[in-house]
């Protein structure tokens, strides 16, 4: 029988939930503000909230400066393509540790996660060689490669999750029905985990449109995606918070408008089987 919850212990938990929520969306919501206000507004001591002169300046400024479109396009480039170069080969690594398991799954799970753990500035200096070397440095190309590599573990990880739950039973009776190993993953097992490649996908996406070390260090402008064009706007002059507030915005809205739409499609995907 289920245990009842008093009402003060709802509201308990209900003003917690949004504390947190509040205070994780602050600095978004910080960056929102300072993104309409003037320089000097930007860094007045006390801060000014809502009681300011609001003001486009800053977005016309960054759009005369820079070709957003461009970093824009090159950072859905690399998105996608990362994200799908790693379904390619995630999704058999996946199927075969999930139904086809050896002594050596869980060794070679465990290894590929703990490669996460390794500082990313630790292998800079031989990948960096490597580009120059095969003429990679500021291509989408070489940054998708780097970008399928360093997000490829957990996407195994997360397939691997959600095909566990999938009955084996299933599988085998595509085998005997004529079905090959191409026609079973694509035609039995995928539509059976769309929920979770799905959310798979997403987290893929957003992490690929977020990372900021290796766009920064083995770009300059062809391949530049918005991480670039929000470090533009730093320079050995200072930091024009307003005009940095107003890129990061703008860098950030694509993605925003996306997790919005799709979040439950992502909490779907990511709680697939952790409810018997």
């Amino acid at each position: 029988m289920a245990r009842s919850v008093s009402i003060q212990r709802k509201i308990g938990m209900t003003i917690l939930a949004w504390s947190v929520g509040l205070l994780i969306f602050f600095p978004i919501l910080w960056t929102f503000l300072t993104s309409f206000k003037s320089e000097l507004q930007a860094i007045s001591i006390p801060p000014v909230f809502v009681d300011f002169h609001w003001t486009l300046e800053n977005y016309r400024t960054i759009q005369t400066q820079s070709n957003y479109l461009h970093f824009m396009m090159n950072s859905i480039y690399l998105s996608l393509g990362s994200t799908v170069l790693g379904l390619i080969f995630a999704i058999p690594a996946a199927w075969a540790m999930a139904f086809s398991p050896t002594e050596r799954t869980k060794d070679i799970l465990l290894w590929m996660l703990s490669t996460k753990m390794l500082p990313a500035v630790g292998v800079l200096i031989p990948i960096y060689l490597l580009f120059v070397r095969f003429g990679l440095l500021d291509s989408r190309l070489g940054l998708i490669v780097v970008l399928f590599l360093i997000n490829l573990p957990i996407i195994v990880w997360m397939l691997y999750t959600y095909f566990k739950e999938i009955p084996g039973e299933i599988l085998e009776a595509a085998r005997m029905d004529g079905a090959g190993l191409a026609k079973e993953i694509v035609h039995v097992l995928a539509p059976m985990a769309v929920p979770g490649i799905a959310s798979t996908i997403l987290l893929n996406v957003i992490l690929s449109w977020n990372e900021a070390f290796w766009t920064l260090n083995l770009t300059t402008s062809n391949a530049a995606p918005l991480t670039q064009f929000i470090a533009s706007f730093s320079s050995p002059q200072g930091n024009f918070y307003a005009k940095l507030s107003a890129a990061s915005m703008l860098a950030i809205a694509p993605i925003l408008i996306v997790g919005w739409f799709s979040q439950k499609q992502l909490v779907r995907g990511l709680t697939f089987g952790a409810v018997k």
